[in-house]
């Protein structure tokens, strides 16, 4: 079986899975921040009346990590959802970007 885009872009760029996995997993994990926003959410909608009360500005975090098995099925270019390929890209860029290299974007890695 011939190797996918993926697989080919982290053998090229020398980065390694577990790093990604541990990347994924500091940047997708919610902070209180983001808990308080997805609360704040919560009360609005139950509230739906309020018309003169302030739009919440920032977006929280996933919460989500990108998992192992969807790492492998990545690797070996299997199906995976769109959300995870943005966690995925997500997490790639991070690494990148301490490697000081340009970041990609999602054509390059499917």
């Amino acid at each position: 079986m011939s190797e996918t885009k993926f697989a080919a872009f982290m053998t090229s760029k020398k980065l390694s899975p577990m790093r990604l996995l541990a990347a994924s997993h500091k940047l997708e994990t919610l902070t209180t921040e983001d808990r308080q926003i997805k609360l704040a959410k919560r009360r609005a909608k139950g509230a739906e009346g309020g018309e003169g009360e302030k739009k919440e500005t920032g977006k929280p975090r996933s919460g989500r990590a990108v998992t192992p098995r969807a790492l492998d099925a990545a690797m070996k270019g299997g199906d995976i959802s769109g959300p995870t390929k943005q966690r995925i890209l997500r997490a790639v860029n991070h690494l990148l970007e301490q490697k000081k290299q340009e970041k990609v974007e999602l054509r390059t890695l499917f």
